[in-house]
């Protein structure tokens, strides 16, 4: 998933994730390994985490389900 590899090529593990994000290190966990879908706010809180914009969490979810690439 997008967070799991946004977070590995910025070195954070899930608990430093868990810090700058504001979440829980099992709420985290359960995203990353898809057994919870986050919410909108909780997108929110972690793009701010991994200091991006939360745009680049939803359009790769977006592309991930409709099959769609990535624009040019």
């Amino acid at each position: 998933m997008q967070i799991r590899r946004l977070r590995e090529e910025r070195g954070y593990s899930l608990e430093e994730l868990a810090e700058r994000s504001g979440l829980s290190f099992r709420g985290l966990i359960y995203i990353e390994h898809g057994q919870r879908s986050p919410s909108v706010l909780t997108l929110l809180d972690i793009a701010a985490g991994l200091d991006v914009e939360p745009g680049e969490l939803v359009n790769h979810i977006t592309r991930e389900e409709f099959g769609k690439s990535e624009p040019r």
